[in-house]
């Protein structure tokens, strides 16, 4: 296991691309988000994702979320109507996990066997680079069930020895986790009230 500080404003490029020849391997790499820090693996690499399920001793009955670089990169991963184009694009990048109806070329895995799937874009310059080539995973890097750690010191305690690479960017201090939204219904409603939910809920009420 390699643990590298990484600049989280101006993310150094041979740092990145360390991150990226390990998912692309099928390796685990836990990265900062706009909230706290996630792990990530290369979504349609179906051995990697369930290392993840492993690494968190997570339920498979729990789906796992998946970061991507741009909302443009959605459609590679999920259905949306022009109504639900624009509420997205008032909400990402941003501290949100949006619901969705998924795309077949998704895994059942990833999703528990659901039909929908959550999809974060980061406000974050190390998650748009790590998801460029290919979406990857977006879940908290803790053990279920325990606290999110807010340094990457918190993380390698936790899973240090089952990850392959952390990016170190700092303290994440009094951060919440994403407010997670389902956007396949009329109204769109909120499962998990987080970070950034006044600006939904301000959006939310001027489409009313």
């Amino acid at each position: 296991m390699k643990l590298i500080k990484i600049n989280p404003q101006k993310p150094e490029k041979d740092k990145i691309e360390l991150a990226l020849n390990i998912l692309r391997e099928g390796g685990v790499v836990v990265y900062p988000t706009d909230t706290l820090y996630g792990i990530g693996v290369n979504i349609f690499n179906e051995d990697a994702v369930e290392r993840v399920f492993s690494i968190k001793k997570r339920s498979r009955s729990k789906p796992l979320s998946v970061c991507l670089p741009k909302v443009e990169s959605i459609s590679k991963v999920a259905y949306m109507d022009s109504e639900t184009e624009k509420i997205v694009r008032k909400l990402l990048p941003g501290p949100f996990t949006l619901i969705l109806n998924k795309k077949e070329c998704i895994s059942s895995t990833l999703t528990a066997g659901e039909a929908k799937i959550g999809v974060r874009i980061p406000d974050s310059r190390v998650s748009m680079e790590l998801s460029r080539e290919f979406p990857v995973t977006a879940t908290s890097a803790n053990i279920s069930g325990m606290k999110v750690p807010e340094s990457s010191e918190g993380v390698y305690k936790q899973i240090g020895g089952s990850v392959d690479l952390i990016l170190d960017a700092g303290t994440f201090k009094e951060s919440l986790p994403s407010t997670v939204v389902d956007l396949t219904c009329r109204p769109p409603s909120v499962i998990r009230r987080g970070s950034g939910v006044e600006l939904f809920d301000e959006i939310i009420e001027k489409i009313k």
